[in-house]
């Protein structure tokens, strides 16, 4: 999501929390991504699934943290500004994602530092979620971002 002017570093303020949208889960959508990435039972056959301890078919938890990133890309960062990412701290799938499911998620800018190697880029820590249509939480992601500073 871009606006007229880039957004850097400095624009983004902590403890604000930036909503990412929604996105939702089809069956045929779960079983293309298990078929490719996560080709567990629980997440490629409905049958095998419904004897599983999940009782029914589930999205790989690397389908929805993809499906989040998709969001945070479309809605969040500025793509004139962000530099990427050195990793996540942590991912917690707190609950099973269904067919038929649909997610809002959000991030919230939990802290910012300026590098010390880079004084072009600052780094934000970010804490992410997603609930269901129930309004359950069941994702967690902790993510760092750098990103681009406001030229001098």
């Amino acid at each position: 999501m871009q606006s007229e002017n880039p957004r850097y570093w400095e624009d983004y303020d902590v403890g604000k929390k930036y909503p990412l949208g929604s996105t939702a889960f089809t069956e045929q959508e779960i079983v293309e991504f298990a078929r490719l990435y996560d080709p567990q039972s629980f997440h490629l056959d409905a049958e095998a699934a419904r004897a599983s301890m999940f009782g029914g078919l589930i999205a790989s938890g690397w389908h929805v943290t993809s499906k989040l990133m998709r969001l945070f890309v479309d809605n969040y960062i500025d793509t004139r500004t962000a530099l990427g990412s050195p990793g996540l701290d942590e991912i917690r799938w707190l609950k099973p994602v269904r067919p038929g499911d649909t997610l809002t998620a959000w991030v919230e800018c939990a802290s910012k530092v300026p590098s010390r190697s880079r004084p072009d880029l600052g780094i934000i820590h970010e804490h992410w979620g997603a609930t269901n249509q129930k309004g359950e939480l069941v994702v967690t992601v902790k993510g760092i971002n750098m990103v681009r500073r406001r030229p001098a």
